[in-house]
């Protein structure tokens, strides 16, 4: 009998191994390396956490970036669920923010302006004539100051940023605080923080491009949005003011819905924005707290995200601008290859009076708190 279980377990291993990597229950870990310098000499570091049950996140403190999350299908196995690169150098010299935070503004505000207190402020504007994530040299841009830590079985990592006042354009010295933590639970949490000297407006969130697949594209990855409206584009993808209803439009995600089920529908949206490139107004049963925003399941692997955040709204892009020309991880990325979920203020909100403020004063904090589950088709799903 125990030959027989010995012979089980070594053809379980060595199917293992022919698979690849499978997730085993084991030990959190935080380490620290090089992942190179940028041109001036400033050395970027890569930071591995790993939890308990073999989930696996590579973070740099260049820009905040996910460089790698390995989660395990509805089998077991281990893969990567995020697009990005290799190497420092690629991420320097072409990225469409594969994996970073972003800042002090996510999204776009119109012609690169605002207006607070009566003076108005110019920004970048790197985004045909409007400002979008920050600027020629956003938050993902930055090397952070990073501190990696282990608390029992949850291992993360502490960053902190300071932007100077006149930072590409934005008012005020903006300290921000922020950390990774990668649970025990099978939990990515992300915890921004924010305080300036002068009113000046901040909207922070992630950029990683997910595929749950692992390569291909992205289209059969069924979509649940906890939104009930939408925030229409003009032709430059700026909110025209109006709160639309998702209610018979390809933007009602209210229910799982394959993400290119109706993407290339007759759709002056979708036609502007060459797909999903939108921010859906989130319900929320309590105006504090995280709340679920969305789910993603792709059924092949069996891999589903779930998306929980504490801001009112959430950017959906299906990677409509992917072309070819980002080349990491042994795979070309091409058109909708990934999809970003990024948790936020809407865009131009400083120029919609209408929408949730994004003006943060002295004397003021700036929270939000985001969060990825990740978890198989073997749990029961329950919407909230």
């Amino acid at each position: 009998m125990r030959i027989k279980f010995t012979i089980i377990v070594l053809l379980i291993c060595i199917k293992a191994l022919l698979l690849g990597s499978v997730a085993v229950a084991g030990k959190a870990s935080v380490s620290a390396g090089s992942f190179g310098k940028l041109a001036d000499g400033t050395p970027v570091s890569v930071y591995t956490l790993t939890n308990p049950n073999g989930i696996e996140a590579k973070i740099t403190n260049y820009g905040g970036i996910i460089l790698s999350l390995k989660v395990p299908d509805k089998n077991g196995k281990l893969g990567d669920i995020v697009l990005g690169y290799d190497n420092l150098k690629s991420y320097l010299q072409n990225s469409p923010y594969f994996g970073a935070l972003i800042g002090r503004y996510g999204n776009r505000i119109a012609k690169g302006k605002f207006t607070i207190d009566k003076q108005t402020y110019n920004l970048a504007t790197n985004n045909g004539p409007n400002h979008l994530h920050g600027g020629n040299v956003g938050f993902d841009k930055k090397v952070w100051d990073a501190t990696p830590f282990q608390k029992g079985s949850d291992v993360g990592l502490k960053m902190k940023l300071i932007s100077e006042d006149g930072d590409e354009g934005y008012p005020g010295t903006l300290t921000v605080d922020f950390t990774y933590t990668l649970m025990a639970k099978n939990q990515l949490q992300l915890n921004f923080q924010a305080t300036t000297d002068k009113a000046t407006h901040v909207n922070l969130t992630q950029h990683t491009y997910f595929n749950l697949a692992g390569r291909g594209d992205i289209l059969d990855h069924r979509l649940f949005l906890n939104a009930n409206w939408y925030t229409p584009v003009n032709k430059t993808l700026i909110p025209t003011g109006e709160i639309r209803s998702v209610v018979d439009t390809p933007f009602d995600f209210r229910s799982l819905m394959p993400i290119g089920a109706r993407i290339d529908e007759n759709h002056e949206q979708l036609k502007f924005g060459r797909g999903y490139d939108h921010n859906f107004l989130l319900r929320r049963k309590t105006p504090d707290g995280e709340a679920l925003a969305a789910r993603v399941i792709e059924s092949k692997s069996g891999r589903v995200l779930e998306i929980r955040s504490t801001e009112p709204a959430i950017q959906f892009y299906s990677g409509n601008f992917l072309d070819g020309s980002n080349k990491g991880k042994g795979r070309v990325y091409k058109y909708r290859n990934g999809f970003c979920l990024e948790p936020q203020h809407s865009p131009d909100s400083p120029n919609q009076i209408h929408f949730p403020s994004t003006l943060l004063r002295p004397g003021e904090t700036y929270s939000h708190k985001m969060s990825y589950t990740f978890l198989t088709t073997n749990y029961e799903f329950k919407n909230e």
